[in-house]
């Protein structure tokens, strides 16, 4: 467990008289943040219900929400990836880079490969299952459109199959995560402020962080992060019910899905009790051995060599496209940029505040010039190897004709299976697919709560167990009723709550940035000296 010590610990220079939980209130044994914690229950808590109730309205509201969104705000939603990491390129490389999270005299409280995990675990892992094969073949075959344009079938349209999906799931992403988790972390380790979002805005509000103002900037992140958070697991039980499905051939229907999104919150809740090192650190160690050793098979069983040369290939793409797939003036696929792009950066932005908070829990120890160096780099080589092992496979396999994939993309969530059926030992490794993807929404749930109800409490780490329990609970919640309000679009809707979520939290994304150089610059000159 992280030395909590060092973020309850007042600090002089900001003159701070606030201590974490003064403004804490004792409600049925729980020791909550007031408001911020019965704003944001209240909310989830009729969100879910009105949607389980009213479903069919629910749905309208979130397309429409989605639709006038995406119209007036996709400038918005394409350009803050670029400044962030702009943003964060600029203080790698300053004075400021040797700046260490915790002072000077920190030790890193994880290993790098244990560090290394729980990013991966806790960032991607879902996302790498559901979309590793069915991303870059949707794009070379056009299920659902095509970027920039391109034919299917061409050499553009299988170059962009690949340079377009490293396009979402590589630097852009980790670069809105490090930014969050960077303030996060520095404010709290390097400040001794609560850690908790409003944290990260002391340098431009002062004390009035400690109220109204604060509570509103925590509000946003926490129901940004519920939403992010619930799409996410909505994806991975969607995709376990459809594997589950296509194995032992009955229907998924989204009774399975919320069934199984149910049970996999109740092992959360078992995580949630075990704590910190004994449930998201062990279950991320596991985890990042088992998928390797799944990516390792579909390497050695898959195209080999395509898949080797595919790695520098598409990786070269990626830096050549990414120019134009940035773009957001006079598209002529707006409709792909909208449902994809836009999506993704939408969903991101969502979640950066639970997997910002997360990172800045575990990453105590490390100069801002470590901490972009790993959490910039490091998913992003995985991200080469992941999406080009299963990518290229896929996309083999439909070209040449084997196995149910080619046919093409029936449902986005049965092509991971698709392509392992076509492959040996086909019932052990879907197995282990459906495993993984398990364990890795019961980490996303237990850490996500975590995350909550530390934002919640007030930046208190300590919290009674049965808060964080709660939040569990409501992240389940959350998943199902935009998959049961979807209906035959759960995928839609899942995107729609996100986007709109997101929006608000976007605005209170790029201020942070501000907020978290003005806090930079004050550093003392004793703590720039050296990496």
């Amino acid at each position: 467990m992280p030395d909590t010590e060092h973020i309850a610990t007042a600090n002089s220079e900001y003159d701070c008289d606030y201590e974490v939980g003064q403004d804490n209130v004792e409600v049925l044994g729980l020791d909550v943040h007031n408001p911020v914690f019965f704003l944001a229950a209240t909310m989830v808590l009729l969100f879910g219900g009105l949607t389980l109730v009213f479903p069919e309205a629910s749905g309208a509201i979130l397309s429409e929400a989605r639709a006038h969104t995406l119209q007036s705000f996709d400038w918005l939603f394409a350009a803050t990836p670029v400044l962030v990491f702009a943003f964060c390129m600029a203080l790698a490389i300053s004075p400021l880079g040797r700046i260490r999270l915790g002072g000077q005299g920190a030790v890193p409280d994880y290993k790098v490969h244990s560090w290394i995990a729980m990013l991966f675990a806790a960032g991607v892992g879902i996302g790498f299952m559901f979309w590793g094969a069915a991303e870059p073949l949707a794009y070379h075959t056009d299920w659902f459109g095509m970027p920039l344009g391109a034919d299917p079938g061409t050499p553009d349209a299988n170059r962009l199959a690949f340079s377009a999906t490293l396009f979402h799931w590589g630097i852009a992403p980790w670069a809105i995560y490090a930014v969050v988790g960077l303030a996060l972390g520095f404010f709290a380790h390097n400040k001794g402020l609560p850690l908790s979002f409003r944290s990260a805005f002391y340098p431009l509000l002062g004390e009035r962080v400690w109220g109204w103002a604060g509570h509103v900037i925590d509000l946003f992140a926490v129901v940004s992060t519920i939403f992010g958070l619930a799409t996410t697991i909505g994806l991975g039980g969607t995709q376990a019910a459809s594997g589950l499905g296509y194995i032992f051939d009955f229907e998924p229907t989204i009774w399975v899905q919320i069934g199984l999104i149910a049970a996999m919150t109740g092992l959360a809740v078992i995580s949630v009790l075990r704590g910190m090192d004994g449930g998201v650190k062990l279950l991320s160690n596991i985890n990042m051995v088992v998928a390797f050793g799944l990516l390792v098979f579909v390497i050695i069983a898959g195209p080999t060599m395509l898949i080797f040369t595919g790695m520098g290939e598409n990786f070269l793409a990626y830096i050549m496209d990414t120019p134009a797939l940035t773009n957001w003036v006079g598209r002529e696929d707006i409709a792909w940029f909208h449902d994809w792009t836009i999506f993704y950066w939408a969903w991101w932005i969502s979640w950066s505040p639970f997997v910002g908070m997360f990172i800045a829990r575990i990453s105590r120890g490390r100069t801002v010039r470590e901490y972009f160096a790993v959490v910039l780099l490091a998913p992003f080589a995985i991200c080469v190897v992941w999406f080009s092992a299963f990518g290229e496979t896929a996309v083999f396999q439909y070209e040449n004709g084997i196995g149910d994939l080619s046919g093409g993309i029936v449902n986005s969530a049965t092509v991971l299976f698709q392509m392992l059926a076509a492959m040996p030992a086909a019932g052990i490794t879907s197995i282990v697919a459906i495993g993984l993807l398990i364990v890795f929404i019961v980490t996303s749930a237990d850490s996500g709560a975590l995350i909550v109800d530390t934002i919640t409490s007030g930046g208190k780490t300590d919290a009674p167990v049965t808060q964080r329990v709660f939040w569990a609970c409501m992240l389940g919640l959350t998943a199902s009723a935009l998959l049961y309000g979807g209906g035959t679009s759960a995928l839609e809707s899942l995107q729609a709550g996100t986007i709109a979520a997101a929006l608000p939290f976007t605005v209170v994304l790029l201020v942070c940035c501000l907020s978290l150089y003005l806090g930079m610059r004050d550093e003392p000159r004793s703590e720039l000296k050296g990496d």
